[in-house]
């Protein structure tokens, strides 16, 4: 049994492999499907979540660095903390808390993200909720060499969350997403969860 693991989540576990059955994931693949299933009850996000090549080994790398971890918003930061203190303690910012008034013509969240971009370029970005911020975010990454350690793009909804997404998958830079309009932070915090349990038993 993996320590990080709470007993019930290890069970948990052994009753969505059983469902689950046979798939077409990688092993490191299927250890994040399977804790963003746990934290979801959705079978979907088996075939939803898209990894671009070598995302798993750069978010991981990020990870075992101490590399600071920004989330779009408290709710992400809170799900993460925890195993975060249990393995490599990467500082955690939350863009939401970055900015207490927004920018014209922006959210709080974009102008954070803006924010955090603008200090920690080499961050791993875990977007649970905010298209906007994850649309900033692509537009940043656009005209920049900069490359982050990994991003989360996993916005849930319907204004701007597709096209949020879509100009992640545009770029070069080490991605997890989430196909279509699911997601939301209990889906970012579970994939950075799995990093970390990733990280840790490698």
């Amino acid at each position: 049994m993996n320590e990080l693991n709470h007993p019930i989540v290890e069970q948990s576990f052994a009753i969505i492999d059983r469902e689950v059955g046979e798939h077409n994931l990688n092993p490191q693949e299927y250890a994040i499907a399977r804790r963003v299933i746990h934290a979801t009850a959705d079978f979907d996000y088996l075939r939803l979540l898209r990894f671009s090549p070598g995302a798993i080994d750069s978010g991981i790398a990020s990870l075992k660095q101490g590399i600071p971890i920004v989330t779009d918003v408290t709710m992400v930061k809170q799900g993460i903390r925890n195993l975060v203190a249990k393995t490599f303690n990467n500082p955690i910012i939350s863009a939401v808390e970055q900015a207490q008034i927004a920018e014209p013509g922006k959210t709080r969240t974009e102008t954070g993200i803006l924010r955090c971009w603008s200090r920690y370029p080499q961050a791993i970005y875990v977007i649970g909720n905010a298209p906007t911020a994850l649309l900033a975010l692509s537009q940043q990454l656009s005209n920049s060499t900069a490359t982050p350690g990994l991003v989360i793009g996993v916005p849930v909804g319907f204004v701007s969350v597709v096209e949020s997404k879509q100009a992640l998958a545009k770029l070069d830079v080490p991605q997890i997403s989430i196909k279509g309009r699911k997601g939301g932070s209990p889906a970012a915090a579970s994939i950075l969860n799995a990093l970390l349990v990733l990280a840790a038993q490698t």
